[in-house]
């Protein structure tokens, strides 16, 4: 009898554990699937979760709209005599200049030879480090000054390099004539790109489709610039899953294989592409930038990280250079196959306004030889026939 009671409550309390297992495993299942639904977001549903912060853009502004010239500095600005001979040809009423540099960096008469850049430095600049976020916070931080004037309606990011190719007018006119941003955006097709670049953490906030890649020299309409000033969303996310990573050494026999693994991600390069597609605002692009570029793509540079742009020596700022420049009419886009033909509002039109990374004695060429006149680059930045 004892035995029987005995394997009773052996039997009792076995089925009182096969419940509380199915229990559980229903429990685990509900908490399972609502985590699959919250992380299943779609793309408009994470459109509109960036969307709502929206600030007025001042698309009706009705006065003389303004270029804004946003200059993104280590320090000091190298080529500013050639930029003081381009603004010398405008009417002050049709542009506007702001600054990054260090902080506490000051433009006067000690730092810079043109007044047109006298105290036009941020006061709020901060600590920037290439291929870390520090470099879209100071953009950000340029935007925001800018947009508080409501006449500023074209926003051009450039870097101390850049040298403009043409006249004001002519940059003006090119500006204003577009309904579009300037924004060099693409899809990478490249599995190894895709792995290193994109990290699968971003989800839900930043969907795999509506990631880009792109140019950081960025030119903007005051929409899609409020945007990006306006976003608190996607940035959190970008600072906290795309790094750079740092350089692996080629001299090592053996090599960190974890460091290999981390995703390697430049966010000047993405960050603003990828916030533009997910407002669902891509169709609104001239998918391309109006800053040239010649990427030296060396195995050796490759070793050491990446890509980097070249520089324009002294030798390399001819005449014939510069025309070569201006007349290019295409961007063709490897990973796309996709041939950008450059068009303003419909027109056929030369792709490049800038064009970096200049020396300062190539800036000084452009001015002798190509211009035809110390200090006077009249002749280097007449308009295309």
């Amino acid at each position: 009898m004892a035995k029987k009671l005995t394997a009773a409550a052996a039997s009792h309390t076995l089925w009182l554990g096969w419940k509380l297992v199915i229990a559980a495993s229903f429990v685990l299942c509900i908490l399972a699937f609502l985590r699959l639904q919250r992380y299943s977001l779609s793309d408009s549903e994470t459109i509109l979760s960036v969307s709502r912060n929206y600030k007025p853009s001042n698309d009706n502004f009705s006065g003389n709209p303004k270029v804004a010239f946003l200059f993104l500095a280590r320090r000091n600005l190298p080529l500013d005599f050639l930029w003081r001979s381009f603004f010398q040809s405008a009417d002050s009423a049709n542009f506007s200049i702001y600054i990054h540099s260090e902080p506490g960096f000051a433009f006067d008469k000690s730092t810079t030879s043109s007044p047109f850049f006298y105290n036009r430095q941020l006061k709020n600049s901060i600590k920037v480090a290439w291929g870390q976020s520090s470099m879209i916070e100071a953009e950000r931080l340029l935007l925001n000054a800018a947009l508080e004037d409501p006449a500023n309606q074209r926003f051009v990011l450039l870097s101390e390099s850049c040298v403009p190719l043409y006249n004001f007018s002519y940059v003006y006119a090119y500006l204003m004539a577009s309904p579009r941003s300037f924004v060099d955006s693409f899809l990478d097709e490249s599995e190894k790109e895709k792995e290193n670049r994109y990290n699968p953490r971003m989800m839900p906030y930043i969907p795999k489709s509506k990631w880009r890649k792109g140019s950081q020299w960025i030119t903007l309409i005051r929409k899609h610039a409020v945007v990006v000033a306006d976003d608190d969303v996607v940035l959190p996310v970008f600072k906290k899953f795309c790094k750079r990573r740092p350089p692996i050494e080629a001299s090592l026999r053996n090599p960190n294989l974890n460091l290999q693994k981390q995703h390697n991600c430049i966010p000047d390069e993405h960050y603003v592409q990828t916030l533009l597609e997910m407002h669902g605002l891509g169709g609104e692009l001239e998918r391309r930038t109006v800053t040239y570029t010649v990427w030296n793509q060396s195995k050796t540079n490759m070793e050491k990280g990446g890509w980097h742009p070249m520089r324009f020596t002294y030798a390399d700022a001819g005449p014939e250079k510069i025309k070569r420049i201006k007349a290019i009419r295409n961007v063709y886009y490897k990973t796309e196959d996709r041939t950008e033909w450059c068009s303003n509002n419909s027109t056929l039109v030369s792709c490049f306004l800038f064009a970096r990374k200049f020396s300062r004695a190539a800036a000084m060429r452009l001015l002798s030889e190509v211009g035809g006149a110390r200090f006077d680059v009249s002749a280097l930045m007449d308009p295309p026939t």
